[in-house]
């Protein structure tokens, strides 16, 4: 019985029973009765009797499932020709007829036997045997064909039967034949398409360039071929359509048959389906092919972007090895020409970089799937490329400044050489005299006027300007230089107060001492007092070993203390201080302790990935992933390094300043979203490659308690700290001045953390096919218990939706609501992590809400198209409900206002 279930139930068709149509016992000519009933003709037959029943049941059910439904539903007229035969004949007919006939019979007409005994023989027989046929139609019997034409048109009629109704068998059987292969044609043509559709749906798109070309073209071939299927489908069924019309082709006067009509339906609605398809198919090819192109387009963009990154990581390799800033003006020189090589040599990469990332642009413009993607790549170029172009002009600023500090010691030096030769040349005889002397000190005076013109008459400013390239070499090049200026100096000053007293008086002659003209004075100098500029030009910074980045045993400078420099003026006014800056002070070490550890991951992990001795010991998953693992650490390290603890140091003195700080650093502190959307790829590859000799190694090298894992938590760990330490400022600083500053940007930072969780949050979604990023701005997710009620939905369905709540983790944008389910995963034994796998949406622009429901406080309904949609929504608690109906109603008034 199961086999039988099992099977395929197909309807007959004309090639299953060819052989038995060809025999010709019943045929369905195409007539039809006055109310539309179909014909169906039992012609003479001398072997009827030995037709066997399977073969008569066969051709009887496939002639009655012909017409259509509503033809066939008023009944089937059966003409039964026996004019040549005997009463037997007829009586068997009836018989054979009544038992097997298997549609709705409206009449029945017998052509009874011609001859007379015969004739009288089937008069007496269908009075004695009408009840015994069954039959519980009228059984009309008729002497003549004539008679016929009085019940039937002869138009309906065959021309056997005295009709002009032009029928032929064979072409009757080819045509039906033609119709259902081409049905057939269709539901193969159509099975194949969905074939195709299918495998195209579950299609992985590949990850490189070769893959993909090979699965476009495979599968464009593959499109290729259906499509000749299909213009062979329809070239078949025009053909057949052309066929069955032929006849009123031929002649004007010609008319189809009901049922040849209803065969030119069968094949119109055949091709009407075989269109369908066809429009369907291109249109899910015109999407799936789009998709291939724009992977193969990511793929080519994903390829070059490797080759680009490559090519400027050594570009920023090579520049950053560039750190000589030279000794000499020659030195300086050829520096800057080796720089201008390397500049001229990054032109092209850079072009090339900023190309791709202009292509990207265009893929992302152009609605490319793969946006979440593409943006960051092309982000990352234009930031190398702003970094090799900013780096550069660094460069050349540091080597120009260098260039200028060694011309200007060059000058310093060669002036101080001219002045000794000065001294030494002026005639001591000369000078004995008034006139010899005021000569002398117009000739020192003129000299001395020159020391301005080199910038050299004040060495503070000369420091000062220099400053930042003051290396300890240079340095002490430049205190040996400024102290022979100074010793040059103290001689022409004694020099002028000698040759001032002898041009003021004439006194006895004194033979004065000369200097060597060859040699700068080599005796000590009198003790005098220097100018503060000068004793101000040292520069001493504290050497500290503290954190992560002093473990390994090298020195760190650390920033100058402002808080320990003014310790002993504090302690002056210790009636003054206060829990501010004890606060201000714990943000300042904090953060100095948070740079420090920042510094040694990127210089003793990040940067030891490209150290050539170490390569060796950098496993295969971790290659090329510095990005994965380190997200954009060097940046956070950048900001804070460089900008941020500078400013919060500065509020040492003014605590009032700190909240300005953070609102001032708004969008720069968004960059720890960035790094915490990494956060879980980041853990993902460390699971996978922690246990390496490379980290061991590094690890040892710092001298590190902790492994780098530690370390990486350390920014998300940060950016939550500072709203604690703004809350105890808050504190402290109760009614007064600053406290609306450091409220709000106690607001600022708890809202940064909020957009970094939710990002986080948001990056688990899915199955959402559009761009989550094109949804505006995320506002609010959490978990709820979520009722359905659909309008249109049964009863009972309904009634089940209401009683069994399911459990949705809500994502609140502007302008659209996401149902997820929550799922948690476990990865490899480590703590479970949640996706959110999408299951619905609802535009805000269409909904309405109701914020109280019977029964529960906790509940609000969300409603969708006129109340067609319904969804209850219960929260875990009656705030966070007044929360969420709270930023509901602000997008909803939004909206209207703007409409408004």
């Amino acid at each position: 019985t199961d086999e039988i279930m099992q099977q395929e139930i197909r309807p007959l068709v004309a090639v299953d029973i060819i052989e038995q149509l060809h025999r010709q016992f019943a045929i369905l000519s195409g007539g039809r009765g006055k109310d539309g009933a179909p014909i169906i003709t039992f012609p003479e037959f001398a072997g009827f009797s030995e037709i066997p029943d399977d073969d008569f049941l066969n051709v009887v059910t496939y002639l009655t499932s012909i017409p259509s439904l509503e033809a066939a539903s008023i009944g089937f007229i059966i003409i039964i020709d026996r004019r040549r035969d005997k009463w037997s004949a007829v009586k068997a007919s009836l018989t054979r007829i009544a038992g097997a006939f298997p549609g709705n019979l409206q009449l029945v007409f017998v052509l009874r036997p011609s001859r007379f005994i015969q004739r009288a023989i089937a008069d007496i027989g269908i009075k004695l045997y009408r009840d015994d046929f069954k039959m519980k139609v009228p059984i009309i019997m008729l002497n003549s064909v004539s008679d016929l034409h009085g019940y039937i048109d002869k138009s309906q009629l065959t021309r056997e039967l005295g009709g002009t109704l032009e029928y032929g068998h064979s072409q009757w059987i080819h045509h039906r034949t033609a119709i259902e292969n081409f049905a057939m044609t269709v539901k193969t043509t159509a099975q194949m398409l969905q074939t195709f559709g299918t495998d195209l749906a579950e299609t992985e798109l590949p990850n490189d360039v070769q893959c993909t070309e090979e699965l476009l073209s495979s599968h464009t071939d593959h499109h290729s071929k259906l499509k000749d299927e299909l213009k062979l489908a329809v070239k078949q069924g025009a053909t057949l359509l052309t066929c069955i019309r032929e006849p009123v082709t031929r002649s004007a006067n010609s008319k189809l048959s009901p049922d040849e009509l209803e065969n030119v339906a069968t094949v119109e609605r055949l091709l009407a389906q075989l269109d369908e398809t066809e429009k369907a198919f291109d249109q899910f090819w015109t999407k799936h092919h789009l998709k291939l192109e724009q992977c193969l387009q990511l793929r080519h963009f994903e390829h070059d972007f490797r080759e680009v990154k490559l090519t400027l990581d050594n570009l920023m390799e090579t520049q950053a090895g560039f750190a000589d800033i030279g000794d000499s003006v020659t030195r300086v020189e050829n520096l800057l020409k080796e720089q201008k090589h390397l500049e001229e040599k990054g032109q092209e990469p850079l072009e090339k970089a900023q190309s791709l990332a202009l292509h990207g642009e265009q893929l992302i413009q152009n609605n490319h799937y793969a946006v979440d993607s593409i943006r960051p790549k092309c982000v990352e170029l234009r930031r190398i490329c702003d970094d090799f172009t900013n780096e550069t002009k660094k460069k050349y600023d540091i080597l120009g400044k260098s260039l200028e500090l060694h011309k200007q010691l060059d000058k310093a030096s060669q002036w101080c050489e001219a002045g000794i030769y000065l001294l030494a040349s002026q005639a001591v005889d000369k000078c004995q005299s008034q006139e010899g002397a005021e000569t002398a000190l117009v000739e020192i005076e003129k000299f001395l006027v020159t020391a301005k013109e080199h910038q050299l008459s004040n060495p503070k400013e000369f420091y000062n300007q220099f400053d930042m390239i003051l290396t300890p070499e240079i340095k002490a090049n430049a205190q040996r230089i400024v102290q022979k200026l100074e010793d040059v100096q103290e001689m022409f000053d004694k020099r002028q107060v000698s040759l001032k007293k002898l041009a003021a008086k004439q006194t006895r002659p004194v033979q004065p001492v000369a200097p060597h003209p060859e040699s700068s004075p080599k005796r000590a100098s009198p003790k005098i007092t220097r100018p503060a500029a000068v004793e101000n030009t040292s520069y001493h910074f504290q050497v500290r070993r503290r954190g992560p980045a002093a473990q390994n045993g090298n020195h760190a400078l650390v920033y100058p203390r402002i808080a320990d420099c003014n310790a002993k003026q504090k302690s002056c006014m210790g009636s003054l201080v206060n829990k501010s800056h004890h606060i201000i002070n714990e943000l300042i070490e904090t953060e100095r302790v948070y740079v420090e550890e920042l510094q040694s991951i990127i210089e003793g992990y990040a940067s030891e990935m490209d150290n050539p001795n170490l390569v060796h010991l950098i496993p295969s998953a971790l290659q090329n992933k510095k990005e994965i693992l380190f997200g954009n650490l060097p940046e956070i390290y950048y900001f804070h390094n460089r900008i941020f603890l500078k400013e919060i140091e500065n509020c040492i003195e003014n605590p009032d300043l700190l909240a300005r700080c953070f609102l001032k650093r708004k969008e720069d502190l968004q960059i720890y979203e960035k790094y915490c959307q990494n956060k879980p790829r980041s853990e993902a590859l460390w699971r996978q490659c922690g246990d390496s000799i490379f980290f061991q190694e590094c690890q040892r090298k710092l001298d590190h308690k902790l492994s780098l894992d530690a370390y990486l938590l350390k920014p998300v760990q940060r950016i939550t700290k500072y709203q604690l330490l703004l809350k105890e400022m808050l504190k402290c600083s109760k009614n007064s001045e600053g406290t609306a500053e450091l409220e709000e940007a106690l607001a600022t930072m708890l809202d940064i953390i909020k957009s970094v969780n939710d990002s986080m949050h948001q990056i688990a979604i899915t199955g959402y096919e559009g761009d989550v990023s094109e949804l505006g701005k995320l506002l609010m997710q959490g978990s709820f218990n979520v009722w359905t009620d659909h309008k249109k939905g049964h009863n009972k369905v309904k009634d089940l939706a209401r009683f069994k709540p399911m459990q949705r983790h809500l994502f609140l944008y502007t302008k659209m609501l996401l149902f997820c389910k929550k799922r948690e995963e476990n990865t490899d034994g480590h703590e479970k992590t949640a996706s959110y796998s999408f299951k619905n949406s609802l535009k805000m622009s269409t909904v309405g809400i109701t914020e109280n429901v019977k029964g529960d406080n906790k509940k609000f309904e969300i409603w969708y198209n006129g109340r067609e949609e319904v969804y209850i929504i219960q929260a875990s608690s009656v705030e966070l409900k007044n929360t969420w109906i709270s930023e509901i109603r602000k997008v909803l008034t939004g909206q209207l206002e703007a409409c408004r």
